[in-house]
């Protein structure tokens, strides 16, 4: 096993890769009782359209299949389901689903072993007929329909809609109610056969563990599989202008909700340095401490701290700023009016020191918990990260680097309002 050690966090992380192509990731973390296994694929909403590597034929499939495939992962041909067999192990067990991946896991203190093992038996044999997929689709639905009335879901949506013109990260993950009516048995075997092979997957264990005994105990309850070739996914060339400036939909909310979003070039270069500048100057305009932050929370134009992010992917790029607040359209005038300032003035070192050593210790404390240690892992990989280079990069970063990022990423002709509004207004 390939082993990477990061003396700043002092933990140790082991890489493997079996005959089958599946990656997997050892953290072991001594005296900690918690354990966690999660196993992705990368496979999501935005992988809609593909070059089928064993047939050579070019696919597009309807919109949700991935989330769909999450759903189905669990119901075994026995007749039990599997969330069933690992919940009555005493674990704590989901599954999500991403633009770009998708993830099943489970965290547990006692019953690792069995539930492991279930863990690796539901994901690689799966069970659809034409009645358990017609069953389903009434479920996801619902689900649809439960999101088109949540004001979070549909104003982070409703953002993605405004930053991109045809880039599959615009369509809702789990697709439309007219989609999923599209969806079969064989497009589902179809999709579990090309993105379910153990070669576009990672696999990630972190706890109390020995490293060669995982490894062996995944060897052991592995199937084979043959070899397959790489997936060549298809995309919508997307232009670099977004595709409208604001977007306003009336739902049952007591505050506003918004989203500002920035648009930005896909990059793969050096992506692990450039989201941490991002997220320090997302933090040095907007977070608890910053001038515009007090400014609006005194005014009551915002009643709590912003949520940041930046999310990026082989196809999107950009940084979301979420909160409530009363007046919107005045919050996203007076953002634009702080970051012109500051591109003049650049961050000053005080606000980039204290702002550097917050994402710092951010970074150092997620290596406290055994679950959210092999999430990250497994995510970071899944795009070709180590999630340790995260540590070493953040030394690096001068206020420089910080300043020529901000003159270059924020642009106001890339900024987009997202607004969810009162009904009765």
């Amino acid at each position: 096993m390939k082993i990477i050690e990061n003396k700043t966090v002092k933990e140790k992380a082991y890489f493997e890769e079996l005959e089958s192509g599946l990656k997997v990731i050892i953290i072991p973390k001594k005296d900690t009782n918690k354990k966690m296994a999660i196993i992705g694929t990368k496979f999501g909403s935005i992988d809609n359209h593909f070059i089928n590597p064993k047939t050579k034929k070019e696919e597009k499939i309807p919109d949700g299949v991935a989330h769909f495939l999450e759903h189905k992962m669990f119901e075994q041909e026995d007749g039990t389901n599997s969330l069933d067999t690992l919940t009555a192990f005493g674990v704590e067990a989901n599954a999500y689903t991403t633009n770009d991946h998708t993830a099943y896991y489970f965290e547990t203190i006692e019953n690792f072993e069995p539930a492991f093992k279930e863990l690796l038996n539901y994901v690689y044999h799966p069970y659809y007929t034409d009645q358990n997929v017609e069953k389903e689709k009434g479920i996801i639905e619902q689900e649809i329909k439960m999101y088109d009335d949540d004001p979070i879901s549909k104003v982070f949506l409703n953002a993605l809609k405004c930053m991109y013109n045809v880039c599959p990260v615009r369509i809702d993950v789990a697709g439309t109610v007219e989609s999923i009516r599209k969806i079969n048995k064989d497009i589902l075997y179809d999709c579990y056969n090309t993105f379910y092979h153990p070669s576009n997957m990672i696999l990630a264990v972190c706890g109390d563990f020995e490293p060669d005994h995982i490894i062996n105990f995944v060897k052991k309850n592995m199937k084979e599989y043959q070899s397959q070739d790489k997936i060549n996914r298809i995309y919508p060339e997307e232009k670099p202008e977004i595709c409208k400036k604001e977007i306003e939909e009336k739902m049952e909310v007591s505050i506003p909700a918004f989203v500002i979003g920035i648009k930005d070039n896909v990059e793969t270069t050096d992506i692990v340095k450039k989201e941490l500048i991002l997220n320090i100057i997302l933090n040095c305009i907007f977070d608890e401490n910053s001038k515009l932050f007090k400014e609006l929370y005194e005014e009551g134009l915002l009643i709590s701290e912003p949520g940041l992010e930046y999310e990026y992917s082989d196809i999107y790029s950009h940084m979301t700023i979420f909160a409530s607040s009363k007046n919107p359209k005045e919050v996203f005038k007076r953002f634009k009016e702080e970051v012109k300032q500051i591109i003049k003035t650049g961050i000053d070192e005080k606000t980039f020191i204290r702002t550097k050593n917050k994402i710092y210790g951010r970074l150092v404390t997620s290596y406290n918990s055994a679950p959210q240690i092999a999430r990250i892992f497994m995510r970071d990989y899944l795009n070709n990260i180590i999630t340790f280079d995260y540590v070493e990069k953040w030394k690096e970063i001068t206020i420089e680097d910080v300043n020529t990022i901000l003159r270059d990423k924020f642009d106001e002709e890339r900024m987009i309002l997202s607004v969810v509004s009162q009904k009765n207004n």
